[in-house]
């Protein structure tokens, strides 16, 4: 790796250091160390006066000899000659206090080398102290623990190492009293980041780790982490009532169903199926909320079903084209799905049924047909599609519950007159619904209840006309039934034709023949 041509490996953890560079700060030079352990590595700077802190601080302890450090310089401490000398002695220097502390490294030097923000043992020491201290009272508060995936990923590493949970001989960096708290934390968000993390070159959104040290949470948000290196989750099935998920996935199944990649047939516990299944999976069994939108989600897929007990489901900023698999969700009354690629909801309803708060904000609607059967439906937002017609809103106009719409954003607001022209849209609810958010006023219900009687009149007219279209249609029909009998009941004049054949002329009957 370029860079760490100097590095010396230690054979058990992989660590090693290097002085790469230096730099002039003021009037004083920086030196630039960087440090490898494993395939990560990360850079650290330090000035000359670092490292004579550093070895105070070692020698006090007993842990090296005073010697070991090159000496201060006074005159000429900034010539290039000088500096490049003191570099490869200084990392000369770091090398040999590695190679004397191959295992557990004094708490000076891990610091000094940023130990407890890049290595695993070092991150690790310091997130168990933190709880030795204050585990009990965060525990007791009920509060949101914020981790990030580094740290997950650290004890997940140590855990797979199998070695003791105290290897530096101070207690309060046992390992175990992490293991305690995470076993009793409720409240868990994770928040990772895209790009390396500070100097070093690891990309935390990649690093794989396990939940299933957390075996009470109610509770967990996950930002910035694949999804599919995530182990362990479906360890809180029975306790997880609320699930935040968001820029970490490309599909639910990676979350709801992990199980899925595994096994190329599975079907959720209780349920019947006709095809051969490889996999029981149990049930979300307590999950009513869950937030996956800002992912990459293209569709809803099948894995809803491992959690019937959703009530609330998020899923905007994602890339859905159409509502699928939400027949399954029969607890299901809040759905948003704003800002995807939704054009149509033909058959909606047999999905949502019992729906009351529908976000389809920022989608590609031009019609809402599909929307007219959803009962139970209270708030609808429409804003930011496609909406183009008044006529449109008739497929909500009759909905008896709904009472917020919002259609902001859309070509029919330019209409003259749009606020009006949709309100009478719902006829005798027109005061009972708000539109944009805004509230109706009396001048518009007065304007709507001008609409609805010139509408009526409309209708009337119409209808009229109709009628009395229809009647002029039965008289002629009536009139032309009636010329066809009277002719077809009247003497025939004219020729008559015998019996025989022979014509006669025409004649009177003679009464008394």
């Amino acid at each position: 790796m370029e860079g760490l041509a100097g590095f010396m490996e230690d054979s058990d953890e992989h660590r090693a250091v290097a002085i790469v560079g230096s730099e002039l700060v003021e009037n004083y030079t920086v030196y630039i160390i960087e440090v490898q352990t494993g395939v990560y590595n990360w850079k650290v700077k330090h000035r000359y006066s670092d490292f004579y802190d550093l070895h105070e601080k070692l020698t006090a302890e007993n842990k090296i000899e005073r010697n070991l450090l090159p000496p201060k310089k006074i005159i000429g401490k900034n010539s290039r000659s000088l500096v490049e000398k003191r570099q490869k002695d200084l990392e000369v220097y770091l090398q040999t206090l590695l190679a004397k502390f191959p295992v557990t490294v004094p708490r000076a030097l891990s610091h000094f080398l940023h130990f407890h923000l890049y290595e695993i043992h070092g991150i690790a020491a310091v997130l168990a102290e933190e709880l030795y201290h204050n585990g009990e009272q965060l525990l007791v508060a009920g509060e949101v623990f914020h981790m990030r995936p580094l740290q997950l990923y650290a004890i997940t590493q140590l855990l797979r190492h199998g070695k003791p949970t105290c290897i530096n001989g101070d207690a309060k960096t046992d390992l175990g009293h992490i293991l305690d708290f995470t076993c009793r934390l409720k409240y868990l968000k994770i928040s990772g980041s895209k790009g390396p993390v500070g100097t070093s070159n690891i990309q935390e959104h990649l690093l794989a780790y396990d939940l299933s040290v957390f075996k009470s949470l109610c509770q967990v948000e996950i930002c910035h982490s694949d999804a599919k290196l995530i182990k362990g989750f479906t360890s809180c099935k029975k306790t997880l009532e609320t699930m935040t998920v968001q820029f970490s996935a490309s599909s639910m199944k990676d979350i709801l169903v992990p199980e899925a990649l595994e096994f190329d047939h599975w079907e959720a516990e209780g349920a019947t199926s006709d095809c051969p299944i490889t996999a029981v999976v149990p049930k979300w069994s307590t999950l009513t909320t869950v937030d996956m939108s800002h992912n990459q989600i293209s569709c809803i897929d099948d894995s809803v079903k491992i959690a019937p007990q959703i009530e609330f489901l998020a899923l905007s900023h994602n890339i859905i084209t159409s509502i699928e698999n939400l027949q399954h969700l029969y607890n299901l009354v809040h759905l948003d799905l704003s800002y995807n690629k939704l054009s149509g909801l033909e058959g909606i309803h047999s999905k949502i049924g019992n729906i009351k708060t529908l976000n389809l904000a920022g989608n590609l609607l031009e019609s809402l047909k599909g929307l007219n059967k959803l009962y139970s439906l209270v708030n609808l937002d429409l804003s930011n599609n496609k909406i183009s017609q008044v006529d449109e809103i008739k497929n909500i106009g009759n909905l008896p519950c709904l009472e917020t719409v919002n259609l902001t954003d859309n070509n029919v607001t330019i209409i003259p007159d749009y606020r009006t022209k949709v309100l009478a849209q719902f006829g005798d609810r027109a005061a009972e619904v708000c539109l944009d958010n805004t509230a109706t006023t009396e001048k518009e219900l007065d304007t709507v209840e001008v609409l609805k009687a010139i509408q009526k009149a409309k209708e009337a007219k119409n209808k009229l006309n109709n009628t009395d279209k229809k009647m002029s249609e039965d008289f002629r029909l009536t009139a032309s039934s009636s010329s066809f009998l009277a002719n077809a009941s009247s003497p025939v004049s004219g020729t008559v034709i015998s019996s025989q054949g022979n014509h006669t002329s025409p004649q009177t009957a003679n009464p008394l023949i």
